[in-house]
Order: C-alpha cells, then structure tokens, then sequence
C-alpha cells in the first residue's frame, strides 16, 4: 500500500491521497501546484525580493531572531504534525526538526554580517600601486530549495534561513511524502512578520518540482537521490543557473583497536537508526579491527535489543517507521540479497511484526562483504552491517571503496590518529569519536563528493554561494589618460616587454611584490 497515490479529478492539478506510515490508513488529500501555480509564486518572489535586499542585515536578523519565538511557540504542533506525516521517534523529531533550526536561525542571525561584509582584497605586483578591490557578496534573487521527506521541516528551513540572510527570496517545493511538515516553515516566517512573497512553500509532486527547476530561478538547492539530482543538475546546466546537490551516502564508520568500545558501539547504535535510519549522514558501513571485533558486535548486540519501537508516539521510544512504503521496499531488498549471499543477521532483519505500519526491526547483521548491495548501495534504514577488517589500512580502502561520499566517523583513543585517517577518508566531511555531525555544526561546510553530491552548504561557504561575489576594482590614479591605452606602438610593446624582464628576471621585485 503507498503512502500516496493518484486520485482522479477533473480540474487542471494532479490530487494525491495521502496515508499514514503508522497506520497505513487515509491522512489527507495534497493538490499538486501546477505550473501556473509555480509562475505566480516566481513573481510574487522578484516582486518582493529587492525591498528585502535593500535591508542591513541587522534588520534582516530581527525576522530570524522572532522566526526562534515563532518555532519555540509552535513546537509541540510542529513535533506532532511532523511524527504523524513521518512516524519518526518523537526525539528524533525534537532534535532535528526544533533544535536544529532555532539553532540556525540564531547562529544565521549573528554570523551573516560579519561573513558577508564587502572585503577590501590586496591587489598585487604592480598593479597594486594603481589599483584597489572590493569584493561585495551580492544577493542571486531567487533561490529554489527541494527538500526530501526525512527532514521535512529543517530542511526546508536550514537552507531558506541562509538564502534569506543572504538578501534573497525563497521558494521550496516540497516532498508528496511529507507537504504539511514543510508547509510550516512558511507558516513559522509569516507569524514571524516576514514580508509577504520572500518564503513560499509549493506543495507537489515530482511534476511540480520539474516546473519550479525550469521557472527561471537564480539558484537550486536540491536534496534528495542521485537519480533525481542528476536530472535536477542537468537542466540547471542546461539553464546556466547555479546549484548544489546534496545526494546519497552510504558512510563508513572505522573502529580502531584502541577505540573506547562502550562509546563507539554506541554511536554506532545512534549512527545508523537515529531517524529510523533515514538521515543522509547515518552509518551504514562499520569496520571493526579483529581485535576488538568480538567485543564490538557483543555490545552493539546488546545495546540493539534495548532499542525500544513502538506506535505510542511518546519520546519513550527510540526507532519510528520507515517514513515511506518504497524505502521499505529498499531496505528488504538490500537485507533478503545479504541474506542469501551469507550474511548472518543477528537481531532484526524483518518488519515489526507487532505493528501495523511500516516498522522495520533495528537490525545487526555481521559477515558482510562488498559483494552485497547492502554495503555498495544507500539502505536508508536502521541497519547495523558490521565487517571484520585485519587492519586500519584495510578499513580505509574499503571505506573509500565506494560510489558515495558524503560523511565518514572514525574511533580511537587517539585523537591525533583519529584525525589522519579521517582525512584519508574520500568523503565530504568526517567525525572522530562521534557519529556523523557536521550537518548540525553550523559552521562546518556540507556537501558531498562522487555521486554524493556537488557544491557544499552551511557556514561561510554555503551562505557565500547564496551570493555572487563580484569585484569592483577602483583605479586610484588621476589625470586624463589611461597607461594601457590607445594607440598602442612599437614603443609601447618594447617599454612593456623591457619592464618584464626587469621585474620577472633582473631583479626579484615581481616575485616580492606578488
């Protein structure tokens, strides 16, 4: 039974019935904007946007700093509409969907003045006696932001508070699994005074997504698959129109033989069924050297079969649903092929049999080798694939044996080692002695490497590439003629080749002046 499907209706929007991953039964009916629908909500956006880039961004931070009451205010409606379109834990749903985007919104609201202020740039060599440079991060207009279903509400408003910040309008499309969730964010910045048009939420399906792709926008944020991320990347190209993707991952996590064991089978736990292990960044892959591998498994064992599942919907339970019927179909998949290439499946390996919805069991499985789709292909869900390795060496290549690259986690009692194998790792970003964090760092770039994406958000960098940075180079001799100029001459060309050489070859002036 899908989570939604197409209803027949005889006006000119696709309708969806929606239903619960909890209960499987009816929640609602979702009217698909269509491409007039996409057109309006465009020029509602350059309507609104230039008054908005007019503002300092001090007063652009008041709208941030009131959106934190709006969230704090609303956050039990918030938690609940997202666990009952999601079936998510209830403090998976605190964590990620309340913490970290009032955690954005003050850490956005402080920080942009200070990373988008116009830079004065030291011209070099000769030029610099004649030349200064500004550099001004200047708004793109209007951004378009897809957002997936595991992170309806912060991925909605992570990215939008940074384009925001950054001077533009905002438009989000929406996931068909999870519209209402999203569909808050706009609540959340309208009750926040935000100035109607610069933060629109488009409800739709995949149609509606290609519609707002080739609306004329000045920048995509995309996050989702790779399948989808491909075709989103090609019409930006095709449209010249900026982009990053941020895709699938399929993260290794390396236990070293001084790891702490109690601190990294529990990371591990955390690592890959937080979110019921929907979370771009969960752990997927864990190589554990031989020495200590026994004990690992024993306490990552242990540790699975507290892990408490249930419909209650309270924060006393630690794994939710699978948030939609084909990632179920995914992770059965991946699970049955490593079942019968010989994996040995210790707890889990099935759906809940106790509960109606989309539960799937928190499942450890050992003996797992990279013959298996399991450990070459993005699960999605709350599995623990653990692999023996002879060395910290053999962990890393079959770490970077992969098509995705989008986090990594590494545990040791040495930090200092810690941190040289997390940079041999050929991924985005990596942690040492903690599950994958960096997306909740918000100072820390995000973004992936080979099919895990293109370009990085958050920090600095993310928020820069809300902007066009454009030089403005300002002469600062008088007069009325141009050294460069017109005519040019035979005396010219001879004066310059001469200056060249005295300055590159003669004398070491060029290369001190540089």
């Amino acid at each position: 039974m899908s989570i939604y499907e197409a209803i027949e209706t005889s006006d000119s929007r696709r309708h969806l019935q929606l239903r619960s991953p909890i209960t499987l039964e009816p929640s609602g009916e979702l009217v698909c904007a269509n491409e007039e629908d996409v057109a309006a909500a465009v020029a509602r956006a350059r309507a609104a946007q230039p008054a908005w880039a007019a503002l300092s961004f001090d007063e652009r931070a008041k709208y941030m700093n009131r959106a934190i009451e709006v969230v704090l205010e609303k956050q039990d409606e918030i938690v609940d509409l997202v666990v009952a379109e999601t079936g998510k834990a209830r403090t998976d749903a605190l964590m990620m969907e309340i913490f970290s985007v009032c955690d954005s919104l003050c850490y956005y609201a402080k920080n942009t003045k200070k990373f988008l202020k116009p830079e004065k740039k030291k011209v070099h060599g000769l030029l610099s006696f004649a030349k200064k440079l500004k550099i001004l991060y200047k708004p793109r207009g209007v951004v378009g932001i897809i957002v997936p279903w595991n992170g309806p509400f912060v991925l909605a408003m992570n990215p939008g508070i940074q384009a925001l910040m950054a001077g533009n309008a905002v438009i989000v499309k929406a996931s068909e699994v999870t519209p209402y969730s999203t569909k808050l964010a706009e609540t959340v910045f309208a009750e926040a005074g935000l100035p109607d048009g610069l933060f629109q939420v488009l409800l739709g399906d995949g149609q509606t997504g290609a519609a707002l792709v080739e609306s004329g926008l000045d920048k995509i944020s995309f996050t989702g698959s790779v399948a989808t991320g491909r075709k989103v990347a090609e019409a930006c190209g095709r449209q010249l129109i900026p982009c990053t993707m941020e895709l699938g991952g399929n993260d290794a996590m390396v236990v070293c033989g001084d790891a702490n064991i109690e601190r990294a089978a529990a990371g591990a736990l955390i690592g890959a069924c937080m979110n019921t292990g929907h979370y771009c960044c969960g752990t997927e892959r864990i190589y554990v050297v031989e020495s200590v591998y026994d004990q690992f498994v024993e306490r990552v064992v242990e540790l699975t079969k507290t892990l408490r599942q249930g419909n209650e919907l309270g924060y006393e339970e630690d794994v939710g649903a699978i948030f939609w019927d084909r990632q179920m179909e995914i992770i059965e998949a991946h699970v049955e092929d490593a079942r019968a290439k010989g994996a040995n499946i210790i707890v889990g390996g099935r759906r809940n049999p106790d509960l109606k919805g989309l539960y799937y069991e928190p499942t450890v499985m050992t003996d797992v080798n990279h013959d298996m789709d399991i450990m070459m292909h993005e699960t999605f869900g709350p599995i623990l694939c653990i692999q023996k390795v002879k060395d910290e060496d053999e962990a890393i290549r079959l770490a970077n044996d992969s098509q995705y690259g989008l986090n990594g986690n590494v545990w040791t009692g040495d930090k200092d080692k810690g941190f040289e194998l997390a940079t041999r790792i050929d991924t985005g970003s990596a942690s040492v002695n903690d599950m994958a964090c960096s997306y909740g760092v918000p100072a820390a770039p995000f973004g992936g490497r080979k099919e895990s994406g293109v370009g990085q958000v958050n920090g600095e960098v993310g928020l820069k590439g809300y902007c066009h940075a454009m030089p403005v180079v300002i002469d600062k001799t008088t007069g009325d003629k141009l050294g460069s100029g017109f005519p040019y001459s035979n005396e010219k060309a001879e004066t310059m080749k001469k200056l060249m050489n005295f300055i590159w070859v003669k004398t070491p002036i060029g290369r001190w002046l540089s």
